[in-house]
């Protein structure tokens, strides 16, 4: 787990300057109000970076944890991790907004300070909850199960020996 965590960290850093570099991309030459600065400016640096890490999570860090790769279970564990991470944004927001509050430091500032904290919560729900090793998702074909062991469909002797009773 420390491995994965200081792979967390080295990629969080390069998506803390994607959310930095969109948030004041946002606030400087797209939003001149406090609710577009400090509100929406924000949520759109959020939802970059967030499928940002998402990919470097998927590929690098918690790959081996992941039994099956295909679209499907990219984009099953995509809306789990955009879920979790909507609780790692309510506690960046939080802490954003507090720190503007009590010590009026520009919103840059805010985010850096804000993401540090909800980083601890974001890799916590990463390693238990999205990436949770041993999960499958099974692949559907229309509204059959297709599954990707055939040997599991054949009874064995017990199945057979119990039918004939």
């Amino acid at each position: 787990m420390r491995s994965r965590f200081f792979k967390f960290f080295v990629s969080r850093l390069f998506g803390t300057l994607v959310d930095t570099l969109a948030i004041w991309m946002l606030s400087r030459f797209i939003f001149n109000s406090y609710v577009g600065i400090y509100i929406i400016s924000p949520v759109i640096s959020f939802e970059i970076a967030t499928f940002f890490n998402y990919v470097v999570s998927y590929v690098w860090i918690w790959h081996k944890h992941i039994s099956t790769k295909n679209l499907r279970d990219f984009s099953l564990r995509f809306i789990k991790y955009n879920a979790s991470t909507l609780i790692g944004f309510a506690v960046k927001m939080a802490f954003l907004i507090l720190f503007e509050r009590l010590f009026r430091w520009d919103v840059v500032y805010c985010n850096l300070a804000a993401l540090l904290i909800s980083g601890i919560v974001n890799f916590l729900l990463a390693e238990f909850y999205v990436f949770k090793k041993g999960v499958k998702y099974p692949i559907v074909d229309g509204y059959k199960i297709i599954d990707e062991n055939p040997e599991s469909d054949k009874p064995d002797k017990k199945t057979k020996e119990t039918q004939s009773l």
